[in-house]
């Protein structure tokens, strides 16, 4: 009967011993997360310190670009307007309407620390994702290493173009229809400038996130969540979706800008199908020696 109870109290120790060790594994790999998170941290912390830097041009250039009939994206209509007389004068834009104010006692100098901010963490984006890699690493196997290697370069230039995207294109066209919109003659549009920056954010950060899709497309086939056949059949309503994101973001009544901001997320979504479709194949690949699966 001792014996029993020798061995019982053994291998509850035993078992509390393991116990303790899972414990101090979790605890190790939130030390490790912290050190990864706090790099990032500092980098982010740089790319905002050079942002107040220059901040003259990061205000006057890029945040108050859009507000002005100079920027480039409105000379390139106006350009195109010329060369095609059929797109109507209306899409040559001249001026930027809307009137932007501050209404806070400390709201300009929030102004500056947000936007700086949002800066450094933009730029700070790639390393940010870097030492996300460095964390997953060492928790993937070899062939899942070499088919992730590029992650952080492909993931970093998605998101950038997307940026400039939805800055030069999002952005100002909706700026210009947003400014410009009236229900009545009576009511001025005047803007605060939380509001302004917030807008500008949004739509440039959002439209970068949203060229992340063949990223996610990509871990989702890793783990077999997203399949091309599902994709495909998906189409149709893939495009009513895209259809209805453009309209929203770029709230303006006439079909061409709207086309151009569909178009570009349709590419995307194509390419998510390419994507999803290799990893598959590199599957089956490996399970059957061909790149398609046998019936």
């Amino acid at each position: 009967m001792s014996d029993n109870k020798t061995k019982d109290l053994i291998g509850a120790i035993k078992e509390k011993g393991k116990a303790i060790e899972a414990e101090m594994s979790f605890f190790d790999h939130i030390d490790v997360l912290r050190k990864h998170l706090l790099r990032a941290l500092l980098v982010t912390v740089i790319f905002t310190a050079i942002a107040f830097y220059y901040y003259d041009f990061i205000f006057n250039t890029v945040i108050m670009g859009p507000k002005s009939p100079d920027f480039w994206t409105y000379r390139m209509m106006c350009k195109l307007a010329a060369q095609f007389p059929s797109l109507g004068q209306d899409f040559c834009i001249t001026e930027i309407k809307g009137k932007i104010i501050n209404t806070e006692m400390a709201g300009q100098f929030t102004l500056q620390i947000n936007s700086c901010i949002m800066t450094g963490v933009v730029f700070g984006i790639p390393y940010i994702l870097f030492e996300l890699w460095l964390f997953i690493k060492p928790a993937l196997h070899e062939k899942e290493r070499k088919s992730a290697r590029g992650f952080v370069l492909f993931a970093s230039l998605l998101f950038f173009i997307g940026i400039l995207f939805g800055y030069f294109i999002v952005c100002a066209l909706s700026i210009n229809f947003l400014t410009g919109f009236s229900v009545s003659d009576m009511i001025e549009n005047t803007f605060t400038i939380d509001s302004y920056l917030s807008s500008i954010a949004t739509l440039t950060i959002g439209t970068g996130i949203i060229f992340e899709l063949p990223v996610i497309i990509y871990v989702l086939s890793m783990f077999g969540i997203m399949t091309p056949a599902f994709m495909r059949a998906s189409r149709r309503y893939a495009i009513v979706i895209i259809l209805i994101i453009a309209a929203i973001v770029t709230p303006t009544p006439d079909m061409i800008t709207m086309m151009v901001v569909a178009f570009p997320l349709y590419l995307l979504f194509e390419l998510s199908i390419f994507v999803s479709a290799y990893i598959e194949g590199k599957k089956n690949l490996e399970l059957y020696g061909t790149r398609k699966a046998p019936k």
